[in-house]
């Protein structure tokens, strides 16, 4: 699903090139759960925005579901995340003066959903998430497990074949942040989507397939996660 080859990122600091990822090759198969991981400064968003083609990078390139993203423009790249690529952030990023079932909305309407297609989408998704009764309360009369909710069903109200996920319980406590977890990886599964994580947290990047360690921008070890499936055995063996 997505295929990283050569990746590099460099910033001018100075008058001098800062490089923050360098020569990344990665792949990530689809309906897998990969979690990136790192110490601060090691790269985790900055590759985490390269794949999903919000940033470009200084050499290399990425294909998502085999297109080139930077051989698009950049109206380009967004017409394609809107049809393939969800998001979920540590800040929820939900409209203060919209609803939680018009956060959901939002971009399905964008694609021209149908009303009643997009209604009944939205509203299933909530009723997912334990928020039915909630659909007509603003953010401000959430509390904060319930905005990542709502964001959640957002990220997903749009079927992407992709779901970027940046510290998703990075501004929760800890029991909330596991709810919201379990709630990513059932939504996950059931919608069959291929989830990237970046997360230092590394309790949950274990419940990864993969965990990919970043290290002064490079691949620093790739390995299975908790969640991999054990190695077949051989009879007799």
């Amino acid at each position: 699903m997505i295929v990283a080859e050569g990746l590099e990122k460099s910033y001018t600091s100075g008058g001098r090139p800062l490089p923050v990822l360098r020569s990344v090759d990665l792949e990530v198969d689809a309906e897998s759960f990969v979690s990136i991981v790192g110490p601060s400064g090691s790269g985790k968003t900055t590759l985490l925005g390269l794949l999903a083609g919000l940033d470009e990078p200084s050499a290399g390139r990425v294909l998502l579901d085999g297109q080139d993203l930077f051989a698009l423009t950049e109206d380009g790249r967004a017409e394609l995340r809107s049809h393939k690529v969800g998001f979920v952030f540590q800040t929820f990023h939900l409209l203060p003066t919209l609803t939680a079932l018009e956060n959901v909305l939002v971009p399905l309407e964008l694609r021209g959903t149908p009303s009643a297609e997009a209604r009944g989408r939205a509203g299933g998704l909530l009723e997912r998430v334990g928020l039915s009764g909630r659909l007509e309360h603003y953010p401000s009369q959430l509390s904060g497990g319930e905005q990542q909710r709502v964001a959640l069903a957002r990220a997903f109200a749009n079927r992407p074949l992709v779901l970027f996920a940046d510290e998703p319980t990075g501004n929760l406590d800890r029991e909330t942040g596991a709810s919201i977890v379990a709630m990513l990886e059932e939504l996950n599964r059931e919608e069959r989507t291929t989830l990237v994580l970046v997360t230092h947290d590394l309790g949950l990047a274990e419940r990864a397939d993969r965990v990919i360690a970043l290290a002064d921008g490079r691949v620093a070890s790739d390995r299975p996660g908790a969640a991999a499936p054990a190695p077949a055995t051989v009879a007799g063996g």
